[in-house]
């Protein structure tokens, strides 16, 4: 399995599948509304607006499991994310990152090591992932890492290379 092959929902709760992004980059972050990271929405925004049309997305998967960060519903994050912060990128809808409840997504996500060699469990809202556009896993960025850092660009721009 890939990827690819991970069934979703968008945030509206359509059915969706990674396999529609096929042939894309993708940084996907698991995304709170009232976290003191919740500011990094702006700068993934802008990072989604630099690199979307060079074959670049990035994926918000709302998550409520650190300390009850993301309490709205679907109608009410997607208002939050688009007045407060203009996100045009596409939201998933509000998913289990650590747990008996993992969503599958991040169970392949999860395996892959931080560049301290570290993998396991989301350590808290922010976390980030590197998706090549052939659906490889390829960088794991922790929740402080800005999507402004030199090295988060760096590795975004090689993957669209």
């Amino acid at each position: 399995m890939t990827i690819y092959d991970i069934s979703v929902h968008t945030l509206a709760g359509e059915p969706a599948s990674l396999g529609d992004y096929q042939g894309r980059a993708l940084l996907i972050v698991n995304v709170a509304s009232k976290c003191g990271l919740t500011p990094q929405y702006a700068a993934l925004e802008r990072l989604h607006e630099t690199y979307s049309g060079r074959g670049f997305s990035v994926l918000g998967v709302p998550c409520n499991q650190f300390g009850g960060q993301e309490p709205g519903t679907a109608e009410e994050i997607a208002e939050f994310c688009s007045t407060t912060y203009g996100v045009t990128f596409p939201l998933l809808e509000k998913t289990e990152v650590n747990g008996p409840g993992r969503h599958p997504l991040y169970n392949v996500l999860t395996a892959v090591a931080d560049d301290d060699g570290e993998a396991g469990d989301i350590t808290w809202n922010f976390e980030k992932f590197l998706v090549s556009r052939d659906g490889e896993v390829v960088r794991r960025f922790r929740p402080g890492t800005t999507p402004e850092d030199a090295e988060l660009v760096k590795a975004v721009e090689a993957q669209l290379s």
